[in-house]
């Protein structure tokens, strides 16, 4: 099981042993966290951004309303917390389920 944290704005990637994979990004990252079979990763940007790539660091699509604190995923949903309180579950193609 690999591991994917963020250094500096940078989401690196890293084997079980720590050795570094890759890395993924131009610094903007605030948080990032892979999927249930680590093939996706979900990273909110400082922007507001809420990106989908890649493990290899291929940008899948970018889904929200750019006002994203924090996001993660919920099975094969996508949970995204707003700097409006609000809590949005989106499909991973993008699609709005509810806000909570």
């Amino acid at each position: 099981m690999d591991i994917v944290r963020v250094v500096n704005g940078r989401v690196e990637l890293r084997r079980e042993n720590g050795s570094l994979d890759h890395i993924i990004g131009n610094g903007e990252a605030v948080s990032a966290y892979f999927n249930a079979n680590q093939t996706l990763i979900v990273i909110t940007t400082k922007k507001g951004k809420v990106e989908i790539r890649k493990r290899n660091g291929a940008l899948v699509r970018v889904i929200g309303n750019g006002d994203a604190t924090n996001a993660y995923w919920s099975g094969n949903d996508v949970v995204i917390q707003t700097n409006r309180g609000k809590t949005e579950l989106r499909k991973d193609n993008g699609a709005l389920i509810r806000t909570m």
